[in-house]
């Protein structure tokens, strides 16, 4: 068994990494569309699945977000987006193989069809559960309200990238029954069917090996880590350590 601290950004590289080889957007990056909500974790998701393209080195993950939970003190909007939103870059949308640069998902959501891929980030994972949660900011409920449109109404999948250090023990029902309730103030919250995939999933899609979390945080930069456990054969904890290696090194996300 291999014990391994892995810092939130490493957990967004492994996460990327793993979901080029998911059966489902190999498929439909060959024969349909792809696309990518904007976040922070979608952002190493978007790099690697651009570079796998053919577009490497021809997309910034700075500024790929609608809002972002930032410390507090630091300057923002209500909704938590930065005051200078001129950078943002658009949702990344792939079809075919090609990458439509600019459009977001409301600009190709009445064309998704069964076989196409929506990748969101969230903001909560219970575990226990495999139900993820989104805040909810935008009075219409923003792209997670419109992607579920093509999920529910015609069958899109639903993939939800999201880190082990967004989990939560309370069940997400309750939590959304508590803040979306009239007379209540700040995010909503909706929880959402899909496919979950956080670091313990992208471990196992890589090498094959079964990740446990074991225990959790850090100071000086491992603040949000996580431990995990990580077993399987000779050859799988290998190419675990390999994997780690590559991903160990990955600098803290920054604004710049």
């Amino acid at each position: 068994m291999i014990q391994a601290v892995v810092t939130p950004a490493a957990g967004k590289r492994l996460i990327a990494k793993a979901l080029t080889g998911h059966p489902a957007i190999r498929t439909a990056l060959q024969s349909g569309t792809v696309v990518v909500v904007a976040g922070t974790t979608n952002g190493y998701v978007a790099e690697e699945l651009l570079s796998a393209c053919g577009y490497a080195g021809g997309f910034s993950r700075h500024r790929f977000f609608r809002g972002i939970t930032l410390p507090p003190g630091e300057k923002k909007t209500d909704t938590g987006r930065l005051p200078d939103e001129s950078q943002f870059p658009g949702d990344v949308v792939i079809q075919k193989g090609a990458w439509l640069t600019g459009k977001t998902i409301f600009d190709v959501l009445d064309a998704l069809k069964e076989g196409d891929v929506i990748l969101k980030g969230a903001n909560a994972v219970d575990l226990a559960h495999k139900q993820a949660g989104i805040l909810i900011g935008h009075p219409k409920g923003g792209t997670i309200v419109a992607a579920l449109q093509a999920v529910v109404g015609r069958r899109v999948r639903l993939i939800l990238p999201v880190g082990l250090e967004k989990r939560v023990s309370t069940d997400l029902n309750s939590i959304a029954a508590h803040m979306n309730a009239p007379g209540t103030g700040g995010a909503r919250m909706l929880p959402v069917p899909g496919e979950i995939v956080t670091e313990i999933e992208a471990f196992t899609m890589l090498t094959g090996t079964r990740a446990e979390l074991i225990a959790a945080g850090g100071v000086c930069g491992a603040e949000g880590s996580v431990w995990l456990a990580i077993s399987g054969t000779a050859a799988q904890e290998d190419s675990a350590r390999t994997v780690l290696a590559d991903s160990g090194a990955e600098p803290m996300f920054t604004l710049e």
